[in-house]
């Protein structure tokens, strides 16, 4: 049996496994939600490539960064930006631009749109108005971190990024009664303030998992209790978004 690796562009060229539902030609759905890669190109799966290739147009959370994959994969089409800056502005239009038959994919700058990132407010007006969505699997962050930590992953509670001011604290006292295992993100700029702030409402002895730069060349997992974790961090240079993954309550 022989087993053919494809990268980069002759990847992007043989999607013959990519089966796209499609109507006398058209594509099924109208508008799809696109996962990106995190970090590894390789990541992305054929069908997001065909979904990408097939579409009319790309609506993107930060252009400058999807330009740079659909350029890596040879796709050329139309980007536009929606980001949580504008998305009250031209949701509406959007959402006209469907009714009139058009085929759109959503990306992030990585990973499933809507998660941690703009996209419900869209999908929520879509469904509203009977349009068709359609969000294919792919790269996450939080799967990954939450198996390769070691804690229990049977059930689990998907944080997100705790508030920066208004309600932290509140949310705070709410996770440290969780007995499930808890996910947060958070940035390189804030991780030992969190760390700091969760040994102080969850137990500086609480198990807990960090990963970053996941998929990427230098990612890295450490694992320990949140005042290991608050030690090793501390006057550490990283750069990386973070999941924090940690121990419920026993």
């Amino acid at each position: 049996m022989k087993v053919c690796q494809l990268t980069g562009n002759a990847l992007a060229n043989n999607l013959t496994f990519a089966r796209i539902p499609r109507f006398n030609g058209l594509l099924m759905s109208q508008l799809y939600l696109v996962p990106t890669p995190i970090g590894n190109l390789e990541d992305i799966t054929l069908r997001a490539l065909s979904i990408l290739k097939s579409v009319d147009g790309i609506l993107a959370e930060d252009t400058r960064q999807t330009i740079k994959l659909l350029r890596h994969f040879e796709i050329e089409k139309p980007l536009h930006a929606y980001h949580q800056h504008n998305e009250h502005k031209i949701t509406t239009n959007i959402l006209q631009r469907l009714q009139r038959g058009e085929t759109l994919a959503l990306v992030s700058d990585a990973g499933t749109p809507a998660i941690s990132d703009p996209g419900f407010m869209l999908v929520r007006e879509c469904v509203a108005a009977g349009i068709k969505v359609e969000c294919l699997p792919g790269a996450t962050a939080l799967i990954p971190a939450l198996v390769n930590s070691g804690l229990p992953n049977d059930r689990f509670y998907f944080e997100g990024f705790l508030p920066h001011k208004k309600g932290r604290n509140k949310r705070l006292q709410v996770l440290a009664e969780l007995d499930q295992t808890i996910i947060l993100y958070e940035s390189p700029y804030r991780v030992v303030k969190t760390l700091q702030q969760l040994a102080e409402f969850l137990g500086a002895d609480r198990q807990a998992s960090i990963s970053r730069e996941l998929t990427k060349i230098h990612e890295e997992t450490v694992r320990g209790t949140l005042t290991e974790l608050i030690e090793y961090f501390t006057n550490k240079a990283v750069k990386g978004e973070f999941v924090l993954v940690i121990a419920g309550k026993n």
